[in-house]
């Protein structure tokens, strides 16, 4: 999306329909005005209402006088939006191709009931807890779905930013201590199984687990909402590489070892998608690639991974590391 001063709003999005776009319009005196956004919240809050998503391939004009004009710009277009963004980076009330994020985070919960419900009955469930915040309809419908007491063990400290793309592993560890802080008596003495939306690095989970158990958990079970994230992310997000993904050379089993938790349960890719679907069954594909390797575009090879490994190994070693980029994301996906 882009304004060129004085002549007009611009925006396309790309033939895979992998990032969200919408078109916003709100009825005048004047006339129609209208508006583009990567989330529907923002048409919502500025008071206008959701037109449509901008299409795979669709690039949107509108002029200086308030026309709206749109073509298509791609021979060939598929739509596939990105998974994560309906597991973390979304807000839970954007509505991204037709499906409510927080709809599609209520059943990974459900998915998730079912999976413990047939592999891990034998774990002593006492309560559910959420990471705050994207894992709380999760959590809500998982603690629904097992018959178990719902519970907030965990306050946010709201002026700390994303942790999983802060630089350095010192920094992370120490803004997970800043940004949570428990409530002991929801601990004290309880088997809990914490949810979280998502495993990234590992540090902040790690963190977590032990800060559970030092507010008095007797056993930390660990569950999240999505599969073992194994590959980097190349279509716009700001992701580690792969060998800073705590999941990338690990099974489940070796990863619930890493961040010291009892047992930890993973989602299924499939009932992921699933979850997302059971919304919008409309949707049929998702690009799902820092999950299963699988890039979309056809067009990323393992030299180009390479590359931005060695890239950002340089950035490291020479203190360059990327605030600013750590800064763009926070301030495009904050919740």
């Amino acid at each position: 999306i882009a304004m060129i001063a004085g002549y007009c709003v611009l925006a396309f999005r790309d033939p895979f329909g992998i990032r969200p776009a919408v078109i916003g319009y709100n009825e005048t005196e004047q006339g129609t005005e209208y508006m583009v956004a990567s989330e529907s919240v923002a048409v919502d809050a500025l008071g206008f209402r959701l037109l449509r998503d901008i299409a795979p391939g669709e690039a949107v004009f509108i002029d200086e006088d308030g026309n709206f004009h749109s073509q298509q710009c791609a021979e060939r277009t598929s739509l596939n939006p990105c998974i994560f963004e309906f597991v973390y980076l979304a807000r839970p009330d954007s509505l991204i191709d037709g499906a409510s994020v927080y709809e599609s985070r209520l059943v990974m919960g459900e998915k998730l009931a079912e999976k413990i419900r047939a592999h891990y009955q034998h774990l002593d469930i006492d309560v559910v807890i959420p990471i705050p915040d994207s894992s709380r309809p999760s959590a809500m419908q998982l603690a629904l779905g097992l018959g178990l007491p719902y519970r907030e063990g965990f306050v946010k400290n709201r002026y700390i930013g994303r942790t999983f793309i802060m630089p350095g592993h010192a920094v992370r560890r120490r803004s997970v201590r800043q940004k949570l802080n428990t409530i002991g008596m929801e601990f004290k003495g309880k088997n809990v199984l914490l949810v979280d939306d998502s495993i990234v690095r590992g540090t902040t989970s790690r963190e977590i687990v032990q800060m559970a158990r030092e507010a008095g958990a007797r056993k930390v079970y660990f569950a999240s909402a999505a599969p073992p994230v194994r590959f980097p992310n190349v279509y716009g997000i700001d992701m580690p590489t792969r060998a800073e993904l705590i999941a990338a050379h690990r099974s489940e089993e070796e990863v619930g070892r890493e961040i010291g938790a009892d047992a930890l349960i993973y989602q299924d890719l499939e009932a992921l998608k699933a979850a997302v679907r059971q919304v919008n069954p409309k949707l049929k594909s998702f690009e799902t690639s820092c999950f299963d390797g699988h890039y979309i575009t056809g067009d990323i090879t393992s030299d180009y991974l390479q590359a931005i490994e060695v890239r950002r190994d340089a950035e490291r070693d020479s203190g360059e590391e990327g605030d600013g980029a750590q800064l763009d994301l926070n301030l495009a996906t904050a919740q």
